[in-house]
């Protein structure tokens, strides 16, 4: 049967070792030197051996000199765990996968992963970016341990805390009608070239429902579509976020009726405690956009 080592009494032993003698290791370990020595007895009486000479109790025996430098390894390695789950507790360390859609990875994520990696140093985070499907699939298969995401209808599995809203526009080149407007109607897009994507579903059971079947053209792609309107071949609806501001010829003019917005949140599996990091990440997150 294997003896049940007990941490102390080896910290005991190798503080006997270190300061040379009983005493001092006692006064080292803030202990009495009789309770000191009485640990020491009952982790020899466990081991079947003496760990130091009885008449030299600062020398060690032969099974002594054998256990000690194992013993400095184990109490290495036990300290080090030790440190790396306070970390993880005190949220100091870590790993976490998040994942976000294209918008929000790229218009908020770099200033808010900027900010989250000086207050929390040693936790590092991997961004996957992708449609909203992409980051639902995601968290459901518990890929990534948080999304930010809109989410298109509830789900039993799935937990999502709404944290800003992102008001939908119309996008055109700089040389459409609608470029210098302060809003445009939905009705005004019906005789448009109107391209379609992936979050015209936004339009869906509003008055301007019509217009996600209203589609020459349906590109879910953000580089094709932004090429398209770049080269004045229509016009398509965006969340605020989504619009390529980088591109100079494109102009974003709010859509005044109806008024839609999608709702960006922190999409996570319900029922399933976060990982220090995790936790760590969702309050700032949730601090920062909230």
């Amino acid at each position: 049967m294997l003896p049940e080592l007990k941490i102390t009494p080896l910290r005991y032993v190798l503080a006997v070792v270190d300061q040379g003698g009983f005493h001092a290791a006692a006064r080292k370990v803030h202990r009495t030197q009789p309770a000191l020595s009485m640990a020491i007895r009952e982790l020899e009486s466990r081991l079947g051996e003496a760990l130091f000479e009885r008449g030299n109790q600062a020398t060690l025996t032969p099974f002594g000199r054998y256990c000690v430098p194992r013993f400095r390894e184990l109490l290495t390695q036990h300290d080090r765990l030790g440190r790396e789950l306070t970390a993880q507790v005190e949220r100091q360390a870590g790993h976490l996968d998040m994942a976000a859609v294209p918008s929000v990875a790229s218009r908020l994520m770099p200033e808010l992963l900027a900010d989250f990696v000086a207050d929390y140093p040693g936790i590092r985070v991997s961004l996957h970016d992708g449609n909203a499907d992409f980051v639902r699939d995601q968290v459901l298969a518990g890929e990534v341990d948080l999304g930010l995401t809109s989410l298109w209808e509830e789900e039993a599995a799935l937990g999502f805390t709404p944290l800003l809203r992102d008001a939908l526009g119309v996008v055109c080149r700089d040389d459409h009608p609608f470029a210098g407007r302060q809003a445009v109607h939905w009705r005004e897009l019906v005789e448009e070239r109107l391209i379609g994507n992936g979050t015209s579903r936004l339009l869906q059971g509003t008055d301007a429902a019509a217009l996600s079947e209203h589609h020459a053209f349906y590109i879910s792609n953000m580089v094709s579509l932004t090429a398209m309107l770049v080269a004045g071949l229509g016009v398509t609806t965006l969340p605020r976020l989504a619009f390529p501001e980088e591109y100079e010829r494109l102009r974003f003019v709010p859509l005044s009726a109806p008024r839609v917005t999608r709702e960006i949140g922190l999409l996570r599996l319900a029922g399933r405690s976060l990982s220090p990091g995790a936790r760590a990440m969702a309050d700032f997150v949730t601090r920062a956009l909230g």
